[in-house]
């Protein structure tokens, strides 16, 4: 069902500039003030904007972030528990993942999950969200054990948690079907899964940059059977490496049209690729790979977003571990109202590159939102609200205390991979098997 009211009366400084501009423009961004929603090829125009154009997509994103949300700006206290980088997939964007030969392969214990887990609920998290590589030979009913754990020790934490391509893989190794292995992470404690795995929905185009990642079909029916089964998602696109407008705009279509049939998204979050470490790029393993998005992309991007899915999904957030704090600030004019996490730790984004940082303390999010002429608030992974801080005196939370030895206190990917301890073991105990050159297709 569509959240958006008719389009009030009223913003004649946004009808009368919109009056001076290139009129196929004009016209797609007036069909969206009046409520309509927009289809892939008016998107394709609006991300090939510019000048005043451009100006025009970013000022109608605000407006109906307005219109759909109003002027709070929201975040959440939570922490990004990746508890191993082996992966049996070689996607070609990911820096994150290692074979199991290699000596950078880590796993965490149970018990060191569950200390993070407890150690972010210390710190005021109320989610914790869980992710991580592949690992070859997996137990089937990992991802339901260690959900099991979390939730014996800490109730109350929401466990946001395993992508698409983790459940496929959790239900290979397990002989269930999608449905069953959901049903069992449901029961378990998984309150929402991350909509990642996504990149782009063009095969051709995962073919080409992930070979032998979760398809387009697999990856919607995970999705939708999440949401049949009462388990909302996120929804994310990868963009700024090799993909189209066109197969970009047609990427959030499909979610827009999942979300007509299932309404079970919770937000959209659009992430640059970042290069610096990227596979891909580095070894010209993809032709044609950008450099990631340019600031102009990212901002069109961002608000090209609220315009399409403004009717569908309410709410857009800005990764300011990918866009950096300045950036992620300027979004919240162009569609924007949510800023993410303060995730304590992050790996995948800082592996490939990202130079932002690992935390982002509460006060931090307030001072950026309050600085973007927004009323700040803590919601919790559902979007409801945990406090609004209306006022500038706001108090102290125990994050905010944390000073700048941020990975002495929490540790980091960094120093993860260079510990004994946590060191990957493959079960069959050997690190002189054989194992195919290519492993992009393989299940081990």
């Amino acid at each position: 069902m569509s959240i958006q009211s008719d389009r009030p009366s009223g913003n004649n400084d946004l009808d009368m500039v919109l009056n001076e501009i290139d009129v196929n423009v004009s016209k797609i961004l007036d069909r969206a003030l009046d409520g309509k929603d927009i289809s892939s090829e008016d998107a394709v125009i609006l991300l090939n904007t510019t000048g005043r154009e451009f100006h025009c997509v970013s000022m109608v994103a605000d407006e109906l972030r307005l219109r759909t949300v109003g002027d709070v700006a929201t975040y959440v206290v939570n922490r990004n528990i990746n508890f191993t980088n082996v992966c049996i997939k070689r996607c070609g964007f990911c820096a994150f993942s290692r074979d199991f030969r290699q000596e950078e392969g880590y796993f965490l214990p149970v018990d060191e999950i569950i200390r993070r887990a407890k150690e972010a609920w210390n710190y005021g998290a109320t989610e914790v969200c869980v992710q991580a590589g592949l690992p070859p030979q997996m137990e089937g009913d990992l991802y339901i054990k260690l959900t099991e754990a979390i939730k014996s020790e800490l109730p109350d934490m929401h466990i946001h948690g395993f992508s698409p391509e983790e459940v496929l893989y959790g239900s290979i190794r397990s002989k269930t079907s999608i449905k069953e292995y959901l049903t069992g992470l449901k029961d378990a404690g998984v309150g929402s899964l991350p909509g990642t795995s996504a990149e782009i929905l063009d095969q051709a185009l995962r073919d080409k940059i992930s070979p032998g990642r979760i398809t387009v079909s697999q990856w919607v029916e995970v999705i939708t059977t999440a949401h049949q089964l009462g388990i909302p998602t996120t929804s994310t696109v990868m963009f700024g490496h090799s993909e189209t407008y066109e197969q970009l705009a047609e990427h959030i279509v499909l979610l827009r049209d999942i979300q007509a049939q299932t309404g079970g998204f919770t937000e959209f979050v659009p992430l640059s690729f970042v290069n610096s470490e990227a596979p891909m790029f580095l070894q010209g393993l993809v032709d044609n790979v950008r450099s990631g998005p340019s600031g102009m992309e990212v901002i069109k991007v961002h608000a090209i977003s609220r315009i399409l899915l403004n009717n569908w999904i309410p709410n857009i957030q800005a990764s300011w571990v990918k866009e950096g704090s300045r950036m992620s600030q300027l979004l919240l004019t162009s569609g924007v109202n949510d800023l993410g996490g303060t995730l304590i730790n992050e790996s995948i984004s800082t592996s490939a590159g990202a130079q932002h940082g690992q935390l982002m303390r509460p006060a931090e999010f307030r001072e950026m939102i309050r600085q973007a002429g927004r009323v700040p608030a803590e919601r919790y992974t559902d979007y409801k609200l945990k406090q609004v801080f209306d006022k500038s005196d706001c108090p102290v939370d125990a994050l905010d205390l944390v000073g700048d030895n941020v990975e002495e206190i929490f540790g980091s990917y960094k120093k993860l991979v260079q510990m004994d301890e946590y060191r990957f073991e493959h079960p069959n105990s050997s690190k002189d098997r054989e194992v195919p050159t290519d492993q992009s297709n393989v299940i081990v």
